[in-house]
């Protein structure tokens, strides 16, 4: 994803703001099949970039590498994301460094899982 990095005016960022907000809400729509927490607040996503152009670049992981619905959750990221008024594309880039861990819950999440020490 090297080449998505291009910087953003101060400008930029404000006119993209409601589009990260709405992209967020949209990935939030997204579940874990095995667990009953979306994957923005399982923790899920790693890295969220909109560049100029109105792509998303998400990069991603999973709770486990060998999740056996893995494609179909990419496939339900990649819609959900490009159903988002303003969006032009979605690419996902699926990664397992750093591993995934329960250090990664939102509150939310941590709540919902009876987590909440």
């Amino acid at each position: 994803m090297e080449e998505n990095k291009e910087v953003l005016t101060a400008e930029d960022a404000r006119e993209l703001a409601p589009l990260y907000s709405n992209v967020i809400l949209a990935l939030k729509q997204v579940y874990d099949p095995e667990i009953p927490v979306n994957i923005y607040d399982l923790g899920l996503i790693y890295e969220l970039v909109i560049n100029k152009k109105r792509e998303v670049n998400i990069t991603m992981t999973f709770t486990a590498p060998n999740c056996p619905m893995a494609d179909e959750v990419m496939n339900d990221v990649k819609v959900s994301v490009e159903d988002v008024p303003g969006v032009t594309a979605c690419n996902i880039e699926l990664v397992f460094e750093p591993a995934w861990d329960k250090s990664m819950l939102s509150d939310e999440a941590k709540l919902e899982l009876g987590l909440d020490d």
